[in-house]
């Protein structure tokens, strides 16, 4: 296990990340992560010795779509439902973080359309955000 340095967005903030060991300080992501810019599931990267992320070797061209709800707890549990089910059907591998965050993998060649035709409306209500990284 390594983590993320996220201390430029609050002090230090880590995200812990699972990994395959390949190298004594080479690491292939094997998960989702929610917060971390610019890698994605399967990326390889470099530590340093205190086990943080260097940099990222390898790309492995699989993209993360991360949402966030904000609706009330109400809505937010038929909102979870819908895009968890989004997920299912399109046979996606995807984590929850706490209920309210929502990491989709989408492997290269993926088509993320049938998430974002249904993200789009209720981002613009305000029921949630979402972006893609790559």
């Amino acid at each position: 296990m390594i983590h993320a340095d996220l201390s430029d967005r609050q002090d230090g903030w880590l995200e812990q990340l699972w990994t395959r060991r390949l190298t004594e300080d080479t690491f292939e992501v094997a998960c989702l992560p929610f917060f971390t810019y610019g890698i994605c599931y399967r990326d390889v990267v470099t530590i340093d010795s205190d086990h943080l992320v260097t940099r990222v070797v390898r790309k492995s061209g699989h993209r993360t779509l991360r949402v966030a709800l904000v609706v009330e707890h109400a809505d937010r549990d038929q909102v979870h439902e819908l895009l968890h089910g989004r997920a299912v059907d399109a046979g996606l591998p995807h984590e929850w973080l706490q209920g309210t965050y929502l990491a989709v993998d989408l492997p290269p060649g993926s088509d993320e359309a049938p998430f974002v035709q249904v993200l789009e409306p209720l981002a613009q209500a305000g029921a949630l955000h979402w972006e893609i990284d790559s």
